[in-house]
């Protein structure tokens, strides 16, 4: 492997709730130092910078408004980076602290600025040590969760691998905490509805820790030609032992991944609205390469403006594509249904026969 993102959680970073586990940190250096000198460069993502600011702070609980939880985060960012600066020290590795937010990756210039700066960070041979910029983020932007910021970190700067550091050992195939006989799954193949639905939430049959997240986070690996693999955190010489294959679940990616660009599109920006199409529509996108035309539109929700993202469902809701639509949400509504040849007539103006040109358009996320 040439690159590897590995990211650790809260909950596996800390115990009982408390600061960082400065013992744990320690031995995680250790093995992401041992990994360096293997020749791989390695980005950490990391969690627990609020949980750090928590505890300086004497917080009794986490903070529930965006100002209180940004405060604790600029306390604990600083504890937490100082710990993760001196635990590299002891190996001779550099570090460097990479906070992004959903701007960062919205636009396609930060995006790629971003890229290059990876690039120059590994290049010296530093581990980046990333994480959400948790002081200024706000609903609007926020990546949501750390799993799918490794992910989108991991299909930036085109990673080999992203290792989740978890509570869990992996993906069961039935809640381990409620039957004795759960089987841990060593490898997925594909993401399919079915195991999207059976995975459900946090607390769900398929385990603990938050697996519908791990579950998003692997369907951007695998657009992206990214093995994704999740063990326990916790497990000694957890490092090699998942990326070996002795331990832990394995994501496999597609057989052809996405293009940077198609890269970001699918998993750099969040849609703003939504487009309907029928079923012949939807069949001449995917089977033909075609683009999108009005008469192939029969629902629209959210609002957008011409040139923003949308996703594109079919006629039973389900998402099968997103991309840059030439028509705002107002237009689009005048115009869903009817012939290319009536969009002058309707709207005094025209953008385009197509609502989404195939150009700008990715296909079955």
């Amino acid at each position: 492997m040439n690159c590897v993102v590995i990211k650790v959680g809260t909950s596996t970073l800390t115990r009982g709730g408390g600061p960082p586990d400065t013992a744990y940190i320690a031995d995680l250096a250790a093995q992401i130092a041992a990994l360096q000198k293997t020749g791989c460069s390695v980005v950490l993502v990391s969690s627990g910078a609020i949980r750090a600011g928590m505890n300086r702070l004497k917080l009794p609980g986490r903070p529930r408004s965006i100002p209180q939880k940004q405060a604790a985060a600029a306390v604990g960012q600083g504890l937490l980076m100082h710990t993760y600066s001196e635990a590299f020290a002891a190996h001779n590795v550099p570090v460097a602290q990479v906070l992004l937010t959903r701007e960062d990756l919205r636009d396609r210039t930060r995006y790629l600025n971003a890229q290059n700066t990876f690039a120059a960070l590994l290049g010296h041979h530093v581990v980046p040590i990333v994480n959400e910029n948790d002081t200024v983020s706000v609903d609007e932007i926020k990546f949501g969760d750390n799993d799918t910021l490794a992910a989108l970190v991991a299909s930036l700067i085109e990673a080999d691998t992203l290792l989740l550091l978890s509570d869990v050992a992996g993906l069961y195939d039935k809640d381990p905490t409620q039957f004795a006989d759960a089987c841990l799954i060593p490898t997925v193949e594909a993401i399919d509805r079915a195991l999207e639905q059976r995975v459900g939430g946090a607390q769900s049959q398929m385990g603990t820790g938050g697996m519908t997240t791990k579950i998003q986070a692997a369907k951007i690996c695998a657009g992206s030609g990214v093995i994704m693999r999740i063990a326990d955190g916790r497990r000694p010489a957890v490092v090699a032992d998942a990326l070996e294959g002795r331990c832990g679940t394995q994501f496999l990616p597609r057989r052809i991944p996405l293009r940077s660009r198609q890269r970001w599109i699918a998993y750099g920006i969040v849609p703003k609205g939504t487009v309907t199409v029928n079923d012949g529509a939807r069949q001449r996108l995917l089977d033909e390469g075609k683009s999108l035309l009005p008469a192939g539109v029969t629902h629209l929700s959210g609002h957008f403006a011409a040139g923003d993202l949308v996703r594109l469902t079919d006629s039973h809701g389900d998402p099968f594509a997103q991309g840059f639509v030439n028509y705002s949400h107002a237009d689009l509504a005048r115009i869903m249904g009817k012939r290319t040849a009536d969009i002058l007539p309707i709207l005094g103006i025209t953008a385009g026969d197509e609502v989404v040109h195939r150009d700008n358009l990715v296909l079955d996320l």
